[in-house]
């Protein structure tokens, strides 16, 4: 993929009290490209418990180009491109949601416990245009895959 039509990629997933921390960092680390800086915030929760706040900003092509390739493993990536209108917001950011727990197993597939935000290059920054944008990249991947 020559080009990289976004600005930053953000990865993030929480580390509650029931789990082992150093595996949701795999399971995070699994999407990353191996020297990606991993943020992490201790939070206490709503009962007092502990969770831990893993996250990853990649801003370097080759780091968000290592990122689309993992996203590109995924099966429902065709679900992902036709909902890319729900998917892209007003601030031309691309949002989805990846499991956790089979990330954990290098694998890629959308489920709960890992965000990604990925801010779409939008010239002018409208939604129709990020979506247009997103919607030719994850389209190259697929292809590609």
């Amino acid at each position: 993929m020559p080009a990289v039509p976004f600005h930053y990629v953000d990865l993030r997933a929480f580390s509650y009290a029931t789990e082992d921390e150093k595996r949701v960092e795999q399971a995070l680390r699994s999407l990353l490209p191996d020297d990606a800086e991993l943020d992490r915030v201790e939070n206490v929760g709503h009962h007092g418990d502990r969770i831990v706040v893993l996250s990853a900003r990649i801003e370097r092509a080759d780091g968000m180009r290592h990122v689309l390739d993992r996203i590109a493993e995924l099966a429902e990536l065709d679900r992902v491109l036709a909902e890319l209108d729900q998917r892209v917001d007003d601030n031309c950011a691309l949002f989805m949601r990846l499991d956790k727990q089979a990330a954990f197993r290098g694998e890629v597939r959308l489920g709960p416990g890992i965000t990604v935000r990925a801010k779409v290059e939008a010239y002018p920054a409208k939604k129709e245009t990020a979506v247009e944008n997103a919607r030719e990249t994850l389209s190259r991947l697929a292809d590609a895959s």
